[in-house]
């Protein structure tokens, strides 16, 4: 079989005939009560999730709703960590909550390996990238990221105001991320309809949704074929290479393990990034510490890792089951709220403050378990490079319009407009 064979016949699966698959319609509106009737769609949790979290922990630290097709969301840190880690029990075949769930016959691969694969095929393809992810392949980053931060600064010259989310935050992990994948810069723009058509449109029906994700599939086999004509010393070359048991990677593995790394690699360091700066413009002796003490950026990192995580995993129940003294059916979504974990009083000391010298902090914003994010490198590298050039150009700033930040719906969480006003 060619090599576009195994192209067209891969792609097929993509074009899977949605009846193929258990929907539910996505009821969407104000909420009655968060621990009945949650929804992680709405603004109001955009905007106050930390607040829902710490209401949910005291009187249902287990909430549920009836909303796609049935869904849970724990909020302590004890009980995230033990779903987290359970994989006897709970899927990883679909990771973001949306109207419809795939057939039990995509695990234990998954659509976006390996982060959507089970054991044992999860340990395999996540292995595989390993490699381009150390801290020494990260390094090689490091000059051209800070380079790029720092032209987008320049690109704020004279002006007192600019949307530190839209202007500077999400280009940072467009660029790494094209060009560890060997993807064209000036594609930027079409990874960030990839990322929103990914992660927040998941109330559409599932043939407009797939209709869309297709989109990001026809551009991915695209640059999957311009790298077999043309190899080259990148990411996306590398894995044409890998093999897996002997074989090389199917084309669906590897565009659906590209797919994983371009959104997942973007949006959640874009958020964590802005949400830092959201940070340093409202709390401004911390800014203004961090400016005077640039040593402690590396606990203040960490420390805006676990206040502001970004990520909200998925799982599916495999079978009926009891948790935490609720009846679990099977195919109910999970969310796994890494963010209300890391708000946990009975985890982390001042749970709710943002500690810059925090000594210990063991969070839980790469995730825990086997799916541990594979970039933790990358997105450390990103955000510290990210904070120190900024502060370093515009160590004054503060919000402009604190009713102008908006905060993204979702799973992934930071601010998509964020004003702030320099000096």
């Amino acid at each position: 079989m060619s090599v576009d064979d195994r192209f067209t016949q891969d792609y097929a699966q993509l074009r899977r005939d949605p009846a193929q698959n258990t929907y539910n319609e996505i009821i969407t509106g104000p909420v009655s009560d968060w621990a009945t009737d949650f929804s992680h769609l709405e603004p109001e949790y955009a905007q106050n999730a930390v607040q829902v979290w710490d209401d949910l922990r005291q009187r249902c630290p287990v909430a549920h709703t009836e909303r796609f097709g049935g869904a849970w969301l724990p909020t302590r840190y004890e009980d995230v960590a033990e779903i987290a880690y359970d994989s006897e029990h709970f899927s990883s075949r679909a990771i973001i909550v949306s109207n419809f769930r795939p057939p039990v016959d995509i695990a234990p691969v998954g659509e976006v390996p390996p982060i959507s694969s089970d054991p044992p095929f999860h340990h395999d393809a996540r292995k595989l990238l390993l490699p381009a992810f150390t801290k020494t392949a990260v390094a090689k980053q490091e000059e051209s990221t800070r380079a790029f931060c720092n032209s987008l600064i320049d690109g704020f010259a004279g002006r007192d105001v600019v949307d530190a989310a839209a202007e500077y935050a999400q280009h940072i992990p467009m660029r790494v991320i094209a060009d560890m994948l060997g993807f064209p810069q000036e594609d930027a723009p079409r990874f960030k309809v990839f990322v929103e058509t990914a992660l927040e449109s998941i109330n559409l029906p599932p043939e407009e949704r797939i209709e869309r994700g297709q989109a990001l599939f026809d551009y991915l086999f695209e640059q999957i074929r311009d790298h077999v004509a043309h190899p080259r010393e990148d990411l996306t070359s590398y894995l044409l290479e890998a093999e897996l048991y002997g074989q090389k990677l199917a084309p669906i593995h590897v565009a659906g393990t590209i797919a994983l790394l371009l959104i997942a690699g973007i949006d959640t360091t874009w958020s964590a990034i802005g949400a830092s700066l959201w940070h340093l413009g409202t709390h401004a002796e911390d800014r203004r510490r961090l400016v005077s003490e640039p040593g402690l950026m590396t606990t203040a990192l960490e420390e805006f890792l676990r206040a502001y995580a970004p990520v909200t995993m998925a799982r599916l129940v495999k079978q009926d089951m009891t948790f935490r003294g609720v009846d679990m059916k099977a195919d109910d979504w999970i969310l796994l709220s890494f963010p209300a974990a890391n708000r946990d009083p009975e985890q982390f000391e001042r749970a709710g403050e943002v500690v810059l010298d925090r000594k210990v902090n063991r969070h839980a914003a790469f995730g825990l378990g086997i799916h541990r994010c594979v970039g933790s490198h990358l997105a450390r590298m990103e955000l510290r490079v990210a904070l120190e050039t900024w502060l370093a150009r515009i160590p004054e700033f503060s919000l402009a319009d604190p009713e102008g930040v908006r905060w993204s719906t979702g799973q992934i969480r930071g601010p998509r407009e964020l004003p702030v006003r320099i000096g």
